[in-house]
């Protein structure tokens, strides 16, 4: 066995160098090995450091899995860079104690069996653990003192649920068997490693936040550790730590993903949807404390307004900045708790980036660009200096990369849609080329104008082998405010895939793309979409790649993990109410006759969309489609692959697949050889 895995090994190798070789001056599937990014950034209290971390892809040869995470360590004095606690480690949550003096994160190190919390003093190579949890880690905060530490770890399994599994009785029951996330409490000055206080059970802790004070904690509690509970039954409680007391600070009525206290603890400012029928926590709300009002009585700074903001933190007692989605571009903004209006202090269009660190004068995030996966950038408020400070793929310099747009264009019914379109490489002007389009998922999400090339993006990798990418923000999309999000409610796979369509047209009619060479794909909704297309549309697509999507909306709502979400934010309605409705948007109903060429893939242990959804496809377009169709199966994998060798296989398939119907003259009614190349 060692042989073989030595002789595999060797194969593996030699055909990334082959590849490599061939193409060194393009982006290729290869390239996702070796493909860095900064993840998370802290700045040190005293502004002298940044702390933050860097993806680094499991190369083949290495044990399954998906990257390791690093930690490095930025000196602003000296602008140098230097990598802490050595390689082969996952790090994540990173911060610093109040002193400056060191720095706090999880990870499993060492032995550890779960992960725990650590602290790395900067003149020290050895972490030393704050935590002994009996199960891993999932948050944690520390007091701005420093002197407490308060974590979410989920309960440990019963002690008759062991027994039972010694004796060989391992029956499963569904969805009573879930461990609560139980928020504890650790005085590290005086019970350092000591058996932490328990503050919570019989609910479930999602986030937390101390006060700045140090005497409260707000969270986000719901009763049961299960997923449709953590997206719609969160509600917000204020903990004493000392007592375990808890007292409800605000009954949101829908999603929440975030909250921070402002510096004199007297507001929280938190990121919410704007009612329970709203898919996207793109609103920012504030309450002061103790908090009086009802969430319908607070003021929703996003209200009318054409972007989703996604984070916020306080400048100070008066002021949040947020960052917000403004259609394909990401800017950052100020806004004075008494103010209408923002101020906009990074323009849209200039860095994407997700989340903001601030200290003083002093922004870092991990931000990228069309061009560049995410570094470490700062930004100054008050020369409002844009700086990038890291530089983690050096061999990007000798790539070539296709042209990537910003579009624009009117669906049907007159509303704006905006999109992001890669050009093929060494585009030439006046000639027509295939398509792929690319469908995000959620649908609550939106494709920014950024890097966008991973294993289920194809973005330069497509462009390099002389495809147009199109990945357009359909209505329901985040990013353009609550009607916009609002006008796909109910209507699933109606105007919202009209907006696709409407898309492909516009590039037709410019000029751009052979309407005979159109393919599409996507995961989870982009999946649904791209199932929709090779059967409803079948007569506008000649390929489709369907990545744990949706084939059947009525027993994907009765399998899923997210049955209330699905309801709520989505249909408003159940199935029962509205049979007819559902029935209609779902793909199976159209594989009669259907000419797509589809490629079906997904994960054996995927909760939110059954794996039998791919089935039901795959069996339909088998028995009644007049296309290739093909079924993929990755086992281990859940709603998107997660080892480095499921997503180079999903990679190298998808653009495999492309490749055969979108160009040449490949017989139509074939496949593809079922095998990657890796197994020659």
């Amino acid at each position: 066995m060692l042989r073989l895995n030595n002789y595999l090994f060797l194969i593996f190798t030699f055909i990334f160098i082959t590849v490599s070789i061939a193409q060194d001056n393009v982006f290729n599937s290869y390239d996702l090995l070796r493909t860095k990014y900064v993840v998370e950034t802290s700045i040190s209290p005293d502004g002298s450091y940044i702390a933050y971390t860097l993806h680094v892809p499991r190369q083949l040869e290495d044990p399954p899995g998906n990257h390791y995470r690093y930690l490095f360590l930025y000196n602003l004095e000296n602008d140098e860079s230097a990598e802490l606690l050595g390689d082969k480690v996952i790090v994540s949550s990173i911060g610093w104690m109040p002193d400056s003096k060191s720095i706090t994160f999880r990870a499993k190190l060492n032995e550890d069996t779960f992960i725990q919390v650590y602290q790395l003093s900067l003149d020290s190579d050895e972490p030393i653990a704050l935590t002994n949890s009996l199960s891993s880690v999932l948050q944690y905060g520390i007091s701005s003192d420093g002197d407490q530490l308060a974590f979410v770890a989920t309960s440990l399994k019963s002690e008759r649920r062991k027994k039972l599994v010694e004796k060989g009785f391992d029956a499963e029951i569904y969805e009573e068997e879930y461990r609560d996330r139980n928020l504890y409490w650790i005085h590290l000055k005086s019970q350092m490693m000591a058996a932490p206080k328990q503050l919570t059970s019989d609910v479930s802790i999602f986030d937390f936040q101390w006060s700045p004070d140090g005497k409260q904690i707000a969270a986000f509690i719901a009763d049961k550790n299960l997923v449709d509970y953590s997206y719609m039954f969160k509600k917000v409680y204020l903990i004493d730590p000392a007592t375990g007391e808890r007292t409800l600070h605000l009954d949101n009525p829908g999603k929440i993903t975030q909250m921070k206290w402002s510096p004199d603890g007297k507001h929280i400012a938190f990121i919410a949807a704007s009612s329970v029928n709203d898919a996207v926590t793109g609103s920012l709300f504030i309450t002061q404390v103790p908090n009086t009002k009802k969430f319908t009585e607070l003021k929703n700074y996003s209200e009318g307004k054409e972007f989703s903001i996604r984070n916020v933190k306080w400048k100070d007692e008066k002021t949040v900045l947020f960052q917000a989605e403004e259609g394909v571009d990401i800017s950052l903004n100020e806004q004075s708790i008494d103010d209408v209006e923002r101020k906009i202090i990074i323009n849209p269009g200039m860095v994407v980036f997700r989340s903001i660190n601030i200290v003083d004068d002093l922004i870092s995030f991990a931000g990228n660009n069309s061009n560049h996966p995410s570094e470490l950038y700062t930004f100054s408020l008050s020369d409002k200096k844009l700086t990038k400070l890291t530089d983690v793929n050096p061999w990007l310099k000798d790539v070539q990369l296709a042209d990537q747009r910003k579009i624009t264009y009117d669906a049907s019914d007159g509303l704006e849609i905006q999109g992001v379109l890669f050009y093929p490489l060494n585009y030439e002007e006046g000639k027509k080329y295939p398509l792929i389009v690319h469908v995000h998922g959620g649908p609550e999400y939106a494709t920014p104008n950024g890097w966008q090339t991973a294993y289920n993006r194809w973005g330069q990798i497509a462009a390099a082998k002389g495809f147009f990418v199109f990945m357009p923000n359909y209505r329901s999309s985040s990013s353009r405010g609550i009607d916009f999000t609002m006008e796909g409610f109910g209507d699933l796979a109606g105007a919202e895939f009209n907006d696709v369509i409407d898309g492909i047209d516009y590039l037709i009619a410019e000029g751009l793309v052979d309407k005979e060479k159109i393919g599409i794909g996507g995961g989870s909704y982009g999946g649904y979409f791209s199932a929709w297309a090779a059967t409803k549309f079948s007569h506008r697509f000649a390929a489709a790649v369907v990545f744990v999507g949706i084939g059947n909306q009525i027993s994907k709502r009765l399998t899923t993990d997210i049955p209330y979400e699905d309801y709520l934010v989505h249909w408003g309605t159940w199935i029962h109410e509205n049979e007819d409705l559902i029935w209609e948007r779902s793909p199976v109903r159209y594989v009669k006759g259907s000419t797509t060429p589809t490629l079906i893939l997904g994960g054996k242990n995927d909760v939110r969309v059954h794996p039998s959804q791919s089935l039901e496809l795959y069996r339909g377009l088998k028995l009644h489609g007049i296309a290739p169709v093909r079924l993929v199966r990755y086992p281990g994998e859940g709603h998107g692959n997660r080892k480095n060798t499921s997503r180079l296989d999903y990679n190298l398939r998808t653009m495999r697949w492309f490749e055969y119907y979108l160009k040449g003259d490949n017989p139509k009614d074939e496949m593809p050889n079922k095998y990657l190349d890796v197994e020659k």
